[in-house]
């Protein structure tokens, strides 16, 4: 057919004029990173006739390529911004960006390095992000590689992992609130690897702002000099161009050399679908450009760069990336397990030694991850790789329950962790999970020698509270326990020390960081604090209470497993771990829960919590009864006791042969109870 309409216009002259006076013209539309292909009338000069397009998978742009040979180590600084969580670190990332002119001054420029929607939506950071700004100071330009670090304790690790790959920290504190529980904890993980710290008093602008009360904090707490901070309003701009000359002025170049081998950290990654993973790295000897042959030490697989640059945010292809630098590399790695953060990259003809690395993220808080139906499963395992990939801190180990198939007992590091991940699995990867209650690892210390030989160790950890051991073959049971941090207005006091005693508390220290604040210090189970601690602590103290924890090793405790019956049978699901002395409470309310939730049979169910043998509270109920009555309008008392007496019988055998289905939606109703 196509060669009979090529006939059909060569030999009508006149339509093959009319083609020829098309032009065809094809653009970058720069906005959205597309070719544009427009075909247009010789005389038109602006409305084409039709157009065709496609994306550029490639992320190049038309911009003019960076050459990073003209910033020696010299001129290059690599800092981080850390603080407590709504202190301004994003507000304060944008105006730097404006000011170094890496993205457009607009009104629309909030939270710019937070891509994640669910960073959007609940206006928090729980991802570092990367952007390198051209700044130029006293004739010189500078490279300073910035990374907006998280501010909540669930997500400390990303504030550990970015500081490896700087010199310098800005400590950003609220003029109004105050330091801080996370603004203690970030601040001593940046002394502890030895960075130079400048603080920055953030919303000046603020009717309520006392930077100078701020200030003698930052002076009694941390032992900085007043005259060292820095006043700003990140909102507003007012003196955000003095922290940039601050950071050149304070912050050290990275110890680093262009003429050592090639050495690069990856301290962050992520998947692509089309590229596969790209990995961030920090350069710490040599360079590095598209084409070498480089080396992973974890695995000694070898792969071919085929993109590097920076990012601005976005990313940038540059040619080449030399020591000091701060940026991306795509080098084919297609396997999510390949690109492990904490790796060294090294070129292949020059071996080098490994870079220690990252310290792995101890979970504090393990659930149960399971998919709403098992034809999802391997799905939902693609989607946690990934995911895993570019959150390392998430612990998995595969799992399976008899009510909900196969699936992962994952670890976090918090609660809001857990809830974040779980959301970014729905988000990023349309996937549906039902996520089972939030449990501590425990250790249990084994008395039995074949047991002992068994396991390989003396001492076991439990993070599945169905394989929580008798107590006849153990000598002693373990619970992880926190150092807690709280700081709070001095009027709340009374208050939070009692919730403090409530859950088991122990009082270790209490400061008055100035007239009206209080920093207490108190020992806790992390059981105790792992689910609604947080929640009371903000409603005791109007909101103005803020907490923080670290690990604090383990202490003996008395630990029982409680069971839930349902007609005499055990629910491994809903099996817990709990204190003997919390026991009745949790085993009565845990009933209550169920039979709300539970529907009714045609016969009767009884719900009970169970110490071992020993029944602690019972909830029943009731079935479905059909009135046998209905057709006895009198008569003799006897003819009725006989009905009433077989239907009983009918029931107990019912019973007996029955089986009660648990929907699923039941078991996340009574796992996430609250205490």
């Amino acid at each position: 057919m196509s060669i009979s309409l090529m006939k059909l216009w060569c030999n009508n002259t006149a339509v093959l004029r009319r083609i020829l006076q098309f032009k065809m013209y094809r653009r970058k539309m720069q906005s959205y990173n597309m070719t544009r292909t427009v075909f247009r009338h010789r005389w038109m000069k602006h409305l084409p006739v039709f157009s065709s397009s496609k994306r550029m998978i490639s992320t190049h742009t038309d911009k003019d390529t960076i050459d990073l040979s003209k910033f020696p180590v010299e001129r290059i600084r690599n800092f981080s911004i850390i603080a407590h969580i709504d202190h301004g670190k994003s507000t304060l990332a944008d105006r730097l960006l404006e000011i170094t002119g890496a993205i457009a001054k607009t009104e629309k420029n909030k939270q710019v390095l937070d891509k994640l929607q669910v960073e959007r939506e609940r206006g928090i950071t729980v991802k570092a992000q990367t952007a390198s700004l051209l700044y130029s100071h006293q004739g010189q330009q500078y490279l300073l590689n910035l990374i907006d670090t998280p501010g909540h304790v669930d997500f400390s690790y990303e504030v550990s992992r970015s500081i490896s790959a700087c010199q310098g920290v800005l400590l950003i504190v609220d003029a109004n609130q105050g330091i801080q529980a996370q603004t203690v904890a970030n601040f001593y993980l940046a002394f502890e690897a030895q960075l130079t710290i400048i603080p920055v008093i953030n919303k000046i602008d603020l009717r309520n702002a006392d930077p100078e009360r701020v200030e003698a904090q930052i002076e009694k707490v941390f032992d900085i000099p007043r005259e060292e901070c820095i006043r700003i309003s990140a909102k507003l701009g007012t003196n955000v161009e003095q922290v940039l000359q601050e950071v050149v002025h304070r912050i050290p170049p990275p110890a680093a050399d262009v003429e050592e081998p090639f050495k690069a950290l990856v301290f962050d990654s992520n998947f692509d679908h089309y590229r596969g993973v790209v990995a961030n790295i920090a350069v710490f000897g040599g360079r590095v450009r598209k084409g070498d042959k480089i080396v992973s030490a974890h695995l000694g697989k070898t792969y071919e760069v085929n993109e590097l640059g920076l990012l601005r945010p976005d990313e940038h292809p540059t040619d080449r990336l030399y020591a000091g630098q701060v940026g991306y590399i795509v080098a084919g790695m297609k396997d999510v397990k390949e690109a492990q953060i904490g790796d060294t990259l090294y070129l292949q003809q020059q071996p080098v030694e490994a870079l220690p690395g990252f310290t792995p993220a101890k979970a504090m808080v393990f659930a149960g991850i399971y998919p709403m139906d098992q034809s999802e499963y391997t799905g939902l395992r693609s989607a946690m790789d990934r995911l895993t990939l570019n959150d390392s801190s998430v612990t998995v180990q595969r799992d399976s329950s008899l009510a909900l198939g196969a699936g992962w007992r994952l670890g976090f590091l918090g609660l809001l962790h857990m809830e974040v991940f779980n959301q970014r699995l729905e988000q990023e990867y349309n996937a549906s999970v039902i996520v089972t209650a939030p449990t501590v690892p425990y250790k249990a210390v084994l008395s039995s020698a074949r047991l002992i030989k068994e396991h390989g160790s003396e001492e076991i950890t439990i993070v599945n509270p169905a394989q929580f051991p008798d107590r006849s073959v153990v000598s002693e049971y373990l619970e992880p326990v926190v150092l807690g941090t709280i700081l709070t207005p001095d009027a709340y006091t009374g208050k939070i020390m009692t919730l403090c005693m409530n859950r088991r508390a122990v009082h270790k220290n209490m400061v008055h960081i100035d007239d009206h604040r209080v920093m207490m210090k108190y020992l806790f189970p992390l059981n105790e604090v792992v689910v609604d601690f947080y929640d009371l602590l903000k409603s005791l103290s109007s909101g103005y209470a803020s907490f923080d924890y670290e690990n604090a090793g383990y202490q003996t405790a008395d630990l029982i497993k409680m069971d839930i019956l349902l007609n005499g049978q055990p629910v491994e699901e809903l099996t817990t771990i709990v204190h003997r002395h919390r026991a009745y409470g949790a085993g009565k309310s845990m009933c209550e829960q169920l039979k709300g939730s539970i529907p009714r049979q045609m016969f009767e169910i009884a719900i009970q919590a169970a110490i071992g043998s020993k029944v602690i509270a019972r909830e029943t109920i009731k079935p479905y009864r059909k009135n046998v009555l209905a057709k006895c309008y009198g008569g003799d008392i006897t003819r009725k006791m006989k009905l009433l007496k077989k239907q009983a019988e009918g029931k107990k055998r019912m019973r007996r042969i029955g089986n009660v289905e648990v929907p699923k939606d039941a078991f996340i109703s009574v796992l996430k109870r609250k205490d």
